[in-house]
């Protein structure tokens, strides 16, 4: 048996932030506000269901105003203060299955990256900054027009829903 080399793809990422006078906590709830406040579970979704439209008819229920939902919360300042670090910080996984199949039928390995992730931070003077890599900065790596329209789209959303919650 052969093992095959790793074949390694360099690709630029691009790192937005959102700098947000709100504070922290108004921040997390202003994005908890519009995503949902309780992480689904797609795989709990797709065993209950058994075709496509059956499926969407499961997502749909959880998608906030912008057109995401939750799957995920790791709260860093939870344990960085155990370092020392004195900060809330909060990384958000979340999306949309119905936007992703957008850009996975053109390259299912742009699942590396849906769904997307957010980080919100407390900063100083009572502030705070949303964080995320652009979506297409990610997926996009070799000439793809359709994955780039698609995860373009992505990137317009993702920039409204953070406008939205840092304003």
């Amino acid at each position: 048996m052969s093992t095959s080399e790793p074949r390694e793809t360099r690709f630029d990422g691009v790192r937005v932030r959102y700098d947000s006078a709100k504070s922290y906590d108004e921040l997390v709830a202003a994005l908890l506000a519009d995503i949902g406040e309780r992480p689904v579970s797609l795989d709990d979704l797709a065993h209950a269901s058994s075709s496509w439209e059956s499926y969407q008819q499961q997502v749909e229920p959880h998608v906030g105003p912008s057109g995401f939902m939750l799957f995920e919360v790791f709260d860093h300042g939870a344990w960085i203060r155990k370092t020392g670090i004195e900060r809330k910080v909060l990384r958000v996984i979340l999306g949309n299955p119905l936007i992703a199949i957008t850009m996975l039928r053109h390259d299912v390995t742009a699942g590396l990256f849906a769904p997307v992730e957010v980080l919100l931070v407390e900063e100083a003077a009572g502030r705070s900054s949303l964080t995320y890599l652009k979506p297409s900065s990610l997926m996009v790596i070799e000439d793809n027009p359709e994955l780039l329209s698609a995860a373009t789209e992505l990137d317009v959303k993702l920039a409204a829903l953070a406008v939205k919650v840092t304003a």
